[in-house]
C-alpha cells in the first residue's frame, strides 16, 4: 500500500528497531511507495513512518531488492558527496564510499537468511543513505 512520504524529524531521528519476517508487510509498503514516487530510488521504512530496519532500492533494470536489518561492514574511497532525500526539503553534504560490504538479511519462504554483499558506486551510496535512516541518522 502506498503511504505518505514521513518528514517528522522526531520519527526519523528514532532509532529503528530489529526488523522481522512478520514485517512483510512494512516492507510491500516501502516497495510500492518507492515505486510511486516520481524518480525515488531507494526508501527506508521510517520514511513512511514505521521505524523498523526494512530498506528498498531499486537496481539499475528498474528490478526492486529488500533488505532487512541491514548495516555496513566497510566501506572503502571515502568521498564527500551532495544527497537529496525525500523527508528533507533541503540537498545535504555526506560522506559516503565507492564500495561498501553490506550485511543484511532477505525474506525466503517466509524466513528471513542473512546476506553479505558488496555494492559499488550509487547502489552502494543509496544504501548507506538508507543505513543512516534505519540508526536514526538524520543526514
Amino acid at each position: 500500500m502506498v503511504k505518505e512520504i514521513c518528514k517528522d524529524d522526531e520519527v526519523l531521528g528514532k532509532k529503528c528497531a530489529r526488523a522481522t519476517a512478520e514485517d512483510a508487510d512494512v516492507a510491500q509498503d516501502v516497495v510500492d511507495t518507492m515505486r510511486s514516487v516520481e524518480d525515488c530510488t531507494c526508501l527506508a521504512a521510517n520514511q513512511i513512518g514505521v521505524t523498523k530496519s526494512v530498506v528498498a532500492y531499486l537496481d539499475d533494470e528498474g528490478g526492486a531488492h529488500v533488505m532487512y536489518n541491514p548495516h555496513v561492514m566497510m566501506g572503502l574511497q571515502a568521498a564527500r558527496v551532495t544527497e537529496s532525500c525525500l523527508s528533507h526539503d533541503e540537498p545535504v553534504k555526506a560522506t559516503r564510499y565507492a564500495k561498501v560490504k553490506v550485511r543484511y538479511e532477505e525474506l525466503v519462504d517466509g524466513k528471513l537468511v542473512q546476506r553479505t554483499r558488496d555494492f559499488t558506486g550509487w547502489t552502494a551510496q543509496m544504501i548507506q543513505h538508507m543505513c543512516d535512516h534505519c540508526r536514526g541518522k538524520l543526514v
